[in-house]
């Protein structure tokens, strides 16, 4: 006996594997179409009207400078002090040019006397002038408005070199040494008594008389 459903079985077969088979292909193409599309861009949350994003992780931190980390108050000024000693030049103008010489020697600075033409013994100006920095030993020039005073030449026999000396500047002269400085002075020109001005040398002899050297006589040339 002739089974009639089979054919109907048959034809059922087909209409699920086909079904099956289309439906497999869907699900790869839409696989595939979504691994070339990529994921989705997220949409990134919209900023707030007037607020400015502040910089994330990402962003590169602005470099804070030195002045800005400075206090105002500790910066250098580039200013440094010219008289670290405090040492100045003394109000010297209208001075008597003794006191004005006394006053630079208590202050161990040096000094050069430069007299005028014309009359008084005050002082008109000096260099550095009076205020300005100066360090211990720099010699002041003094201008006087008079002549350089006459003054006599001591009586410097027998006398160390050094105090002859000593008492020659004392006196507004300049020591001259003919033989050195050691010993003691055993000949002097011009000799004691002599007239003289401020600022003249007096030539000295110290320890003996060298050979072809006389003692009297005028002043060698500087």
């Amino acid at each position: 006996m002739t089974d009639d459903r089979q054919p109907a079985r048959n034809r059922t077969r087909l209409f699920l594997g086909g079904g099956l088979a289309v439906a497999l292909l869907a699900v790869i193409g839409a696989s595939v179409g979504w691994v070339l599309a990529g994921e989705p861009e997220r949409d990134k949350p919209a900023a707030s009207p007037g607020v400015t994003p502040t910089a994330g992780p990402t962003d590169t931190p602005t470099r804070e400078t030195s002045a800005a980390r400075t206090p105002a108050g500790d910066r250098p000024t580039g200013t440094r002090s010219g008289t670290p000693s405090g040492l100045t030049v003394p109000e010297l103008v209208g001075v008597d040019f003794e006191r004005a010489r006394q006053e630079l020697r208590d202050r161990r600075l040096g000094w050069r006397l430069v007299f005028g033409t014309g009359s008084g013994r005050t002082v008109e100006r000096t260099s550095p002038g009076s205020g300005e920095p100066v360090k211990r030993g720099v010699t002041v020039t003094v201008w006087v408005a008079g002549p350089a005073p006459a003054v006599t030449v001591p009586d410097l026999d027998g006398l160390a070199c050094s105090d002859a000396a000593d008492d020659l500047v004392e006196a507004g002269l300049y020591p001259r040494y003919r033989t050195g400085r050691q010993g003691p002075v055993t000949a002097q020109e011009p000799v004691a008594g002599s007239a003289a001005r401020w600022n003249d040398q007096v030539a000295l002899t110290c320890g003996g008389v060298p050979s072809g050297t006389p003692t009297t006589g005028p002043l060698p040339t500087p």
